[in-house]
């Protein structure tokens, strides 16, 4: 089965940016990916405020998903510490395959959907990493960035 999955961030996004390149991508869920989902920083991206936005506006589901976050003390060590790129990488991977989130993710919640994190790009996000990790375990997956 191929499974598409695109990503996004909302980081440096007026709300009309995000909700516009959402709703122009055909994603049919939106899938937060963030540990922390409910900070006052998030602005419009706040969980209970998402859920709302991406049914009002995009037609999508919404789900937050924390099997697909990092642990509190990798994004310390990454975002507080200014850890390494790298390092945060190779954590995250091993996190992902301890979790074998390939066996207990569905690729059908995953078909179709948005992954959700707060970096502007995806070079230097989990989101990322997530894709590419069930693109590898899965084979036939196309994953779309959309910012």
């Amino acid at each position: 089965m191929a499974v598409k999955i695109y990503t996004i961030g909302f980081t440096k996004k007026s709300a009309e940016t995000f909700f516009g390149v959402l709703q122009r991508s055909g994603a049919a869920r939106l899938v937060d990916v963030r540990l922390n989902n409910v900070s006052q920083l998030a602005g419009f991206a706040k969980r209970d405020d998402l859920k709302f936005f991406a049914k009002s506006i995009c037609r999508m589901e919404y789900v937050h998903r924390t099997e697909l976050a990092p642990t509190q003390g990798m994004l310390d060590e990454y975002k507080k510490l200014k850890g390494s790129w790298r390092e945060y990488e190779e954590r995250f991977l091993g996190l992902m395959r301890a979790r074998k989130i390939e066996e207990t993710i569905a690729p059908e919640l995953m078909d179709g959907c948005c992954l959700l994190c707060s970096e502007e790009k995806p070079h230097h996000c989990h989101r990322r990493l997530v894709a590419e990790y069930l693109r590898e375990r899965w084979g036939d997956v196309e994953i779309e960035h959309l910012g």
